[in-house]
């Protein structure tokens, strides 16, 4: 018994260094997954765990046309827009000041799936019987903030915010702006953010837009709007984004899909009149408008070939930001 009892132990302690070694290793490949930045592996303090897809699909599935949505007014507009900035540049303190003042919560989500925390910027009024519908953000609380799905016509474009949800899970540095009502929830097309500066939605990605930050946009289009097409890609009313266009065109194509180029063909639904994409237009920043036929979104495989072309977008911009 004396003689193999160092032994045992040594054995025991060399498996436990290999454990450790290996819980090392998971953590760095995870991080070189993901284009650098800190990777979250547990909740952390304070952090609600969630499943985000459901969290929105519960939060979406209350929206329906001609209720759920109030104007916003321009102090609003620009106070909520202050918040999200003080947020992205770490004064969680002050954003959570600026925010509340306009009846705006932020708390810290772990979501199950990606093993990411998300700060979700939402209304308290998304409770109410009247909801204003201005809608949530969802901010990557991992890594620095590099690039923006905006999902502007949840539930109106069905499938929409699911794919917005899997596009944020699937690369680091994402902001995920969500429209908070159905596009005819209002009066006349005030609830159309796509086509209204007059709403948080446009205030917000204005914001990401004057810090540089590039955008897609994700839409979701009639079979019988592009006949023979799966996917109209464009980069709306600007150039800046016409590489990356190309480099989605082309890995939605690899993935199965047909293409309507907008910037080398008359396409329907090119999003020229889109107001997010024409504030990135004046400032230079790369704006990707991205119309999907009803099969491309619905989810399913065809779904995931989806994400998948886009995340080849979003991954090169956040190693871009990580490069310069």
């Amino acid at each position: 018994m004396r003689a193999t009892r160092p032994r045992i132990i040594t054995i025991a302690t060399i498996l436990l260094v290999i454990a450790g070694l290996a819980s090392v290793l998971t953590v760095v490949l995870r991080a070189a997954r993901d284009g650098g930045g800190e990777v979250s592996a547990r909740p952390g303090a304070g952090a609600q765990q969630v499943d985000l897809a459901r969290e929105v699909a519960d939060y979406t599935s209350r929206f329906g046309p001609g209720q759920g949505y109030r104007p916003p007014r321009r102090a609003d507009r620009t106070a909520i827009a202050e918040g999200v900035g003080l947020l992205l540049d770490g004064h969680r303190e002050k954003a959570e000041q600026v925010l509340s003042s306009h009846d705006f919560t932020v708390r810290t989500l772990f979501d199950r799936v990606s093993e990411h925390r998300y700060a979700e910027v939402a209304d308290r009024a998304d409770a109410a019987v009247t909801p204003r519908g201005w809608g949530r953000i969802y901010v990557d609380l991992d890594h620095p903030a590099r690039w923006s799905v905006q999902v502007p016509h949840p539930v109106a474009d069905h499938g929409t915010e699911q794919l917005g949800v899997r596009v944020l899970r699937d690369s680091p540095g994402g902001v995920m702006v969500l429209a908070g009502a159905h596009r005819k929830a209002g009066r006349g097309d005030s609830a159309d953010v796509a086509h209204r500066r007059d709403t948080v939605f446009y205030a917000v990605c204005a914001e990401l837009v004057r810090r540089g930050v590039p955008g897609v946009q994700l839409h979701g289009m009639a079979a019988s709007s592009a006949p023979g097409y799966d996917v109209v890609a464009s980069t709306g009313a600007g150039s800046a984004g016409r590489a990356d266009g190309r480099r989605l065109a082309d890995a939605l194509r690899t993935d199965g899909f047909q293409v309507c180029r907008a910037w080398v063909r008359s396409c329907p639904l090119e999003g020229q009149q889109n107001v997010e994409g024409q504030a990135a237009d004046t400032a230079n920043v790369p704006f990707l408008h991205v119309e999907f036929a009803p099969e491309a979104r619905a989810g399913g495989a065809p779904a995931a070939r989806s994400v998948t072309a886009v995340s080849e977008v979003t991954r090169r911009w956040a190693r871009a930001a990580v490069t310069t």
